[in-house]
């Protein structure tokens, strides 16, 4: 496996699928038949309004939103896999997005009849062939749902697919009860994890209609920004486990045993009078479950061990995200030193060796800098001081700075570091590596280099574009340590 690693949070892998028969047509004025009924989508953009950026028309992107691939999650198909549903006869007007799927930050028009998704396309007939790119947005996303913007990666000629999918109580509830039912159904002694499936259902969609929108089933890319891209990443892994496997206990984090999901769901429901009547509450306790039948092991052990699916991965994450440096709040020595201590527990004498804060003014030189250095890595979005901030990389990657035009207009600049940016994501979905094919047509992309168990680089995306040797062994070391001891919560 060839990993391309940045210093970005949006992680894609490439899977395959089969095709379909073509139908000859600009696709944002024909009917397009798919394996539940005839839809209708419509023209994209109203206006040419990218060209003088992006060096690209976008006058043939066609939108064909709130496309359903399952049927109603409520009443009896609550709590199950995703439901096939009835077809329809009278085409669908696929115009706007369907109902975000009820969670604790879903807003808007809100149902538990949510599972649909949405397209955009360049193709001219389905019988382009053009690579696919599903995109899996955040679960901390306000919304939790798919009103993302696909008109751009459609312009570099990639069909973008989005969906909604079911979370929190409703996605990931594990119970006694529901583990009988799974294992009537299905064999396995296990439940929850039904947003998952909501994803699985997803790439059987679009196996089966893909082909029609001018998309190549043979070529399909999965991304997903924050904890949703370790759902993706987990479903290009196989092997199952047992659910009760006491290994499980010590993988990564942001997933919890069967074990735990069962206490948590057991004590969740003790206060309901039918689980059918069980109201959407408390999101915390509610994550994927290592049911060894979905979910067989967590994303570092995967890395560690290598997928059985041998894909090419990009992975990263933004400066400002997270990791070792100091919070801006930490205004003393003593305050780094307890909250480290506590948080690095039995690995912080090895964390205060690499990354040492000598006395109050080295620590506020510390904050001081992680304030400044907004541009080091990405150019930080006008109107805001938070240096390349979580989430502010998926705007440049997929092409989708016209989208952000009212709120942060956008400089030249950004849509210089998003035309490179977009360049190395679409060739990566064309061909699985970043560098080749041509997506970038203003000159030449600076060469991204792969960790292949021979080298180990990050490339850093921004105002200063090139490789850079991976932290010292010590320091890799040391976070591997802190997330291989982490027991699921």
């Amino acid at each position: 496996m060839s990993f391309f690693t940045s210093k970005f949070a949006v992680t894609l892998v490439t899977s395959a699928f089969l095709t379909i028969t073509p139908i000859n047509a600009q696709l944002y004025n024909k009917t397009i038949q798919t394996t539940l009924g005839p839809v209708q989508g419509y023209k994209y953009f109203t206006a040419n309004v990218s060209e003088e950026y992006f060096g690209v028309s976008s006058s043939n992107v066609a939108a064909f939103l709130g496309i359903p691939y399952a049927a109603d999650t409520g009443y009896q198909n609550r709590w199950k896999p995703a439901q096939p549903r009835e077809p329809w006869n009278e085409t669908l007007q696929a115009t706007s997005f369907g109902p975000a799927c009820p969670t604790s930050s879903a807003s808007g028009y809100v149902s538990e009849d949510c599972l649909s998704l949405n397209l955009w396309t360049n193709a001219n007939s389905s019988s382009d062939k053009l690579p696919v790119l599903l995109w899996n947005q955040g679960s901390e996303e306000a919304s939790d749902n798919s009103w993302w913007y696909g008109g751009g990666m459609a312009m570099k000629n990639v069909v973008m697919v989005t969906f909604n999918r079911r979370d929190d109580v409703l996605g990931y509830l594990a119970t006694p009860e529901l583990n009988a039912e799974g294992l009537a159904t299905t064999g396995y002694n296990t439940s929850g994890n039904y947003g998952v499936l909501d994803q699985l259902e997803v790439l059987k969609w679009i196996q089966n209609n893909i082909a029609n929108f001018g998309g190549d089933p043979d070529s399909v890319t999965i991304a997903g920004q924050s904890f949703l891209h370790h759902k993706f990443t987990m479903q290009s892994t196989s092997g199952i486990r047992y659910p009760y496997d006491t290994l499980l206990a010590g993988l990564a984090t942001s997933y919890i045993t069967m074990e735990r999901a069962l206490d948590f769901g057991v004590n969740y429901t003790a206060s309901q009078n039918y689980i059918t009547a069980l109201l959407c509450n408390d999101p915390l306790i509610f994550n994927p479950v290592l049911d060894g039948y979905v979910l067989p092991m967590k994303y570092l052990d995967q890395l560690i061990a290598g997928p059985a699916n041998d894909v090419p991965l990009i992975t990263g994450i933004t400066k400002d995200e997270s990791g070792a440096s100091t919070f801006l709040t930490l205004y003393n020595l003593t305050e780094y030193q307890e909250y480290n201590a506590l948080r690095w527990c039995n690995l912080s004498n090895t964390y205060f060796e690499l990354y040492p804060a000598d006395g109050n003014v080295t620590l506020a030189n510390m904050a001081w800098i992680a304030g400044q250095r907004d541009v080091s890595l990405v150019n930080a979005p006008p109107g805001q001081d938070q240096g390349a901030f979580r989430q502010s990389e998926i705007m440049y990657a997929l092409n989708a700075l016209y989208a952000n035009t009212d709120k942060y207009p956008s400089t030249d600049e950004d849509y210089y570091i998003g035309k490179l940016m977009t360049g190395y994501w679409v060739n990566f979905i064309r061909t699985g590596n970043p560098n080749t094919d041509g997506a970038y047509t203003n000159g030449t992309l600076p060469h991204w280099y792969p960790n292949d168990g021979t080298s180990n680089y990050v490339m850093e995306l921004g105002d200063v574009w090139g490789n850079h040797t991976v932290s010292p062994t010590a320091n890799v070391d040391l976070i591997t340590s802190y997330f291989g001891q982490q027991t699921p919560y």
